[in-house]
């Protein structure tokens, strides 16, 4: 029985799918009237035996919309074969209302599915569905970019063919092996890792009865998060050393202040027998001890600021000032740029030319370390950004690592051999009294770049 249906439904099918004309599906109509009676179960199975038939011998974008149209066909068949007569209504009548019926409810559903798929795929978070087969069925745009891969050439991949895909890059292919381990053998919930270009990313998949044995990866952003994180991090630092600082002020400056005055008192004997110089040096270390104790008092509680309106480029241009001789005398160039020359900024000016020639001071340490390599160059840029002033601090010097970056304004951190490791300490602080926010970017042998935000004055 089933090879007779089969020779009939064969032929009337792929006129159909081939044409698509509302004509092909007069055979279909006629063929279903033929069929009353007949299990439905039995249809479908005909049915699906001669669509895969056909979308065996076409690509895969055609197989689509050949299963599509083969849809419409098998409504068909299936109106006709469940028709029956009302002697209220015509077949005719009948048979085209419940037809139109069906195309709506066709029609509906494909617009839903449209609209639904549409927003996954446009979606700010990374999705791919694998099967629980391990085959990926679904992947969205976003994920499909952070793989750096077409979309279409992933669907119907395994984990390995992922992982052999020529279009993979090496550092996406340790990631994911890395994701595999974590996932897959430590069987966790969750994996956070650093994109190559310094996002933040959490992994998270979802799997169970919920998904009928599907695995659902989801890949989110979360650098906003881990920046408010840090920032909340930087401050418990700085809270933490204000407390220390208070309880130690008076207990280090006083005994410093009488080892510094008997030392003035024996100058004169140390002279005599040819040890000034020992004289010398011990005063220098105990002023070092002071600067230190000074600058780490700034760094707990830096004065309140003493705002008042002022345009920035006017800050800036005092700054260059001060450091241009020591610019020249290092073979570096300091460039201004503004953008914004009318903006007013209510600021404490002592403060914030503090954190300004900070930044500078280390930028020109910076450069001097490669002295030779290159001509030194630091380009002073002030942008407005919204309701922000930025101040932008770029320079040619040694870069940093991602490790040194990362600890850069914690209080004692210092590269130098001479510094004290408080000063960009005191300028976050300072930035942050005044509402604001500094970021910092570097690349070792590249440079720094270094973004300071204030908000405009109302």
């Amino acid at each position: 029985m089933m090879q007779v249906i089969r020779k009939r439904y064969f032929p009337a099918l792929a006129e159909y799918v081939r044409s698509g004309k509302e004509a092909s599906l007069f055979h279909a109509s006629e063929l279903g009237k033929e069929l009353y009676g007949i299990n439905p179960e039995e249809i479908i199975a005909v049915h699906e035996e001669c669509i895969q038939s056909l979308a065996a011998n076409v690509d895969s974008d055609e197989a689509i919309r050949l299963y599509n149209r083969s849809f419409v066909f098998l409504m068909e068949i299936m109106v006709a074969c469940r028709f029956r007569l009302d002697p209220e209504q015509s077949a005719d009548q009948r048979f085209t209302e419940m037809r139109e019926m069906l195309f709506r409810s066709n029609r509906s559903f494909e617009m839903v599915k449209n609209k639904y798929e549409n927003v996954l795929q446009h979606m700010d978070s990374g999705i791919a569905l694998f099967d629980s087969d391990g085959i990926l069925s679904f992947i969205n745009v976003q994920m499909a970019k952070l793989l750096d891969i077409p979309r279409k050439t992933l669907i119907g991949c395994n984990i390995r063919e992922i992982l052999r895909h020529p279009q993979l890059s090496r550092s996406t292919k340790r990631t994911l092996l890395r994701l595999y381990k974590e996932m897959f053998l430590m069987h966790s919930k969750y994996y956070e890792f650093q994109h190559k270009d310094g996002k933040h990313l959490l992994v998270t998949v979802t799997y169970g009865d919920q998904l009928d044995g599907d695995f659902l990866f989801s890949v989110k952003d979360v650098s906003e998060y881990k920046q408010i994180e840090q920032t909340a991090l930087q401050n418990d630092k700085l809270a933490m050393l204000g407390k220390i600082a208070a309880a130690i002020a008076h207990e280090i400056r006083n005994p410093l202040t009488s080892i510094r005055g008997f030392i003035q008192l024996l100058r004169p004997y140390l002279l005599e027998v040819g040890k000034e110089e020992y004289a010398r040096i011990i005063l220098t270390e105990i002023d070092r001890a002071n600067d230190i104790i000074y600058e780490f008092l700034n760094s707990s509680k830096p004065s309140a600021p003493m705002k008042q309106l002022v345009r920035i480029d006017h800050i800036i241009k005092e700054v260059v000032l001060l450091t241009e001789s020591e610019a020249l005398m290092r073979n570096c160039e300091i460039k201004v740029e503004s953008y914004c020359p009318d903006n007013l900024v209510s600021i404490d000016v002592k403060q914030v030319k503090q954190v300004i020639l900070n930044i500078v001071k280390n930028s020109l340490d910076a450069i001097e370390e490669i002295q030779g390599e290159r001509r030194g160059l630091i380009e002073i840029t002030i942008r407005r950004e919204g309701q922000f002033v930025g101040i932008l601090i770029k320079d040619n010097g040694k870069g940093m690592e991602k490790s040194t970056m990362n600890r850069l304004f914690d209080p004692f951190f210092t590269t130098k051999q001479a510094g004290t490791g408080l000063g960009l300490s005191v300028s976050y602080r300072i930035v942050r009294n005044h509402n604001g926010t500094i970021r910092v970017d570097s690349q070792a042998g590249v440079g720094t770049e270094f973004i300071i935000y204030l908000p405009l004055a109302e």
